[in-house]
């Protein structure tokens, strides 16, 4: 049995949830336009196992099964993804509106992510006019399931949907365009300040986005090593966060993005009530080593200006993910010291882990020691104010296919039956007693 300490008890509206994303659970795919992801996902050789989405937790069709889960799982709240592919068909809101009806009916709130990766095919982020109608279909939305929805979030990691969809060619849809791909990164950047108009100029409040972030730790003390490991971080980290909390793009790189910098700084920089952090693990960089690298099952070009190394002296998870849970206080209070009342109440959007089996002792042991150091950032003075847990259900792993599993629930993807691992009673068991902390007399 995983051994954990008790979780220490965190501030009365603390929310705590878990996440999905709809290309990764609805299936469903003849009842929407197709995606990036269904072209991508139709040649040969771009995933693992050869699967493909096209059923995968068959989300659209049992919701309610799934909403049955989180309302006895004893979450505040659920994050799932709407998908733009969905809406653009006919009636394709009508799957929404039943899910945040059922949802609410649970006590459970909605919280939707707005793109999740699943771009419409011919939609083109290369290309500015899909930031303009990306807000268009977010009024859509927001016109729609606003007044039931308290909390919005824009994009979700628009870092990764940039590096490996469009850099390195590994995601949808597969481009290996290098630092080339920067305009995707600043046209999902705009999108999403415009989301933000287009949410307020619907009514909506709550809102946020979900960027991954993690600290950069450096290869070795050597100049070298950390001038590399700077570089890397401006690219993972301060690239997506500068902008929306400074309204300003790291040295020298607003110089390589396209149209009206400035201009476009403004709407970018919208407001926003929360900020949305996606955590899994550090990395540790060094400078050029001169030979391609196979990272995580990623391909990382020989000519990049920094090579990223394997972490030494922690467990990993099945997909050799290194578990540190100290780097995520880290994180947080690294970004607390670095953009100060710039930086809005933070709220975990995902962070979890990939281990076989039901009986999966090891994901409790990962859990406990996240919240643990999620805890601890709050005793820093860092405002956290949520806690995501990815994923609620095992799910079609982007590339990695159907041979990654992140869910507190194991699915089996044949037979489509749900089964509740250790994970997801050990969760129970914590949010009870959080509860029971917050209302001793259980009145």
């Amino acid at each position: 049995m995983a051994t954990t300490n008790p979780v220490p008890r965190f501030p009365d509206g603390f929310l705590w949830g878990v996440s999905t994303s709809a290309h990764q659970i609805e299936g469903a795919v003849d009842e929407r336009e197709p995606s990036v992801w269904d072209v991508f996902t139709a040649e040969p050789g771009r995933v693992r196992d050869g699967s493909t989405a096209a059923v995968a937790c068959d989300h659209v069709h049992r919701h309610r099964e799934d909403v049955a889960l989180l309302s006895g799982l004893g979450v505040d709240a659920y994050r799932f993804s709407v998908s733009w592919p969905r809406v653009r068909a006919r009636g394709g809101l009508d799957f929404y509106d039943r899910l945040v009806d059922d949802l609410c009916a649970a006590g459970v709130r909605p919280v939707p992510t707005l793109f999740h990766w699943d771009l419409p095919a011919g939609l083109d982020w290369l290309e500015r006019g899909t930031a303009e109608r990306f807000a268009e279909y977010v009024g859509e939305v927001a016109g729609r399931l606003g007044d039931r929805v308290e909390r919005w979030i824009t994009l979700n990691e628009p870092a990764e949907h940039t590096l490996l969809g469009h850099a390195l060619g590994v995601h949808a849809p597969g481009r290996r365009l290098l630092f080339d791909a920067l305009p995707v990164a600043h046209h999902q950047l705009l999108a999403h300040g415009l989301a933000v108009r287009a949410l307020r100029a619907a009514g909506a409040g709550g809102i946020g986005i979900a960027n991954s972030h993690g600290p950069t730790w450096p290869a070795s003390p050597d100049p070298a090593d950390v001038a590399a490991a700077d570089f890397y971080d401006t690219l993972l980290n301060r690239l997506f966060a500068d902008p929306v909390l400074l309204g300003r793009y790291p040295d020298g790189l607003g110089d390589l993005m396209p149209g009206d910098v400035e201009a476009d700084l403004r709407i970018i920089a919208e407001p926003i009530d929360w900020y949305g952090v996606n955590y899994y693990a550090p990395t540790r960089v060094g400078a050029p080593q001169g030979t391609e690298i196979d990272f995580g099952g990623v391909r990382m070009p020989a000519d990049l200006p920094f090579s990223v190394r394997e972490i030494e002296g922690y467990p990993v998870t099945d997909f050799g993910w290194p578990v540190v849970p100290e780097a995520l206080t880290e994180l947080l209070t690294t970004f607390h010291a670095r953009y100060g009342d710039r930086l809005p109440p933070v709220v975990i959007t995902e962070n979890g882990c990939s281990y076989e089996g039901v009986d999966d002792q090891a994901r409790i042991t990962y859990l406990d020691g996240h919240i643990h150091a999620l805890h601890r950032a709050l005793e820093a003075g860092v405002d956290v104010r949520g806690y995501f847990v990815w994923s609620l259900m095992d799910n079609f792993e982007w590339a990695e296919g159907h041979t990654r599993r992140f869910g507190l629930v194991h699915v089996d993807f044949e037979t489509q039956r749900r089964t509740p691992k250790s994970s997801y009673g050990w969760l129970r068991e914590v949010l009870s007693e959080q509860r029971r902390r917050r209302n001793p007399s259980g009145t």
